[in-house]
């Protein structure tokens, strides 16, 4: 699965941020950054960071997008 942080940007947005404001009001480094810019995973640590700071709920930040070499719950096999 793809992960989105479209929530993030868009919150980031309504408020007047940019992503450098937020990654040094937390401390969160430009190389994870650069990762949520990518659409990569990033530890859960700096998610709660950024919901508490943002006062919100990890769903409003990230997303999972379904893509198509993820293979489907029909593909494993029930033990």
């Amino acid at each position: 699965m793809a992960v989105s942080y479209n929530g993030l940007w868009k919150m980031l947005i309504d408020k007047k941020m940019f992503k450098k404001d937020l990654a040094e009001e937390l401390n969160i480094s430009s190389a994870t950054m650069a990762k949520m810019g990518k659409g990569e995973k990033v530890s859960l640590e700096v998610l709660q960071k950024i919901c508490v700071y943002m006062n919100c709920d990890i769903g409003d930040i990230i997303s999972f997008e379904k893509s198509i070499e993820s293979p489907s719950k029909d593909n494993f096999d029930e033990r």
